[in-house]
């Protein structure tokens, strides 16, 4: 399958979040978000609606310094939530600690900073660029190549703000 893509700006944090929670909603078990994006720029706030969609209820923080944070859904669903912003070898530090592992698992696994350990990704994950605008305004781009990606990037798209392209 070719690539599929989908742009969309947000104009409020509370707009991210709703969007990260229309994409968790739809997420299974073995799916991977690789987030990228400077600093501000809305990763966590998405990984916090990504969790409100999944049914979490527990505080969703970075993991900056604990690297991994995991949190159990309602419906037994595991999100792992990866942090490589303060890592210096962050590839090789995420390979000892175990990261790669989790790809082999059934958990929903979201990467913060993913661009930081791009060579430990797995083949099949879903690409999500931040980009800072203004104060309350983020672009975010989908990126995905595969059936499932197209499902989830038009799953959201179909539910989303009229600013998408």
């Amino acid at each position: 399958m070719n690539t599929c893509r989908w742009i969309t700006v947000t104009a409020s944090v509370e707009e991210t979040i709703t969007l990260g929670a229309t994409l968790g909603a739809h997420l299974l078990g073995g799916d991977v978000l690789a987030l990228c994006g400077e600093l501000g720029a809305g990763k966590t706030a998405f990984t916090q609606g990504v969790a409100r969609g999944m049914g979490i209820q527990a505080p969703v923080t970075s993991p900056t310094f604990t690297l991994i944070n995991r949190y159990t859904a309602p419906d037994g669903r595991i999100l792992q939530h990866v942090d490589c912003y303060r890592l210096g070898n962050a590839s090789l530090e995420m390979w000892d600690i175990g990261l790669t592992d989790l790809f082999a698992g059934d958990d929903v696994i979201i990467i913060e900073w993913a661009d930081r350990i791009s060579d430990l990704l797995p083949p099949e994950h879903l690409y999500v660029g931040f980009d800072y605008l203004d104060e309350d305004r983020r672009r975010l781009c989908f990126r995905g190549n595969s059936e499932r990606h197209a499902h989830l990037i038009g799953a959201i798209a179909r539910q989303q703000l009229p600013n998408s392209a």
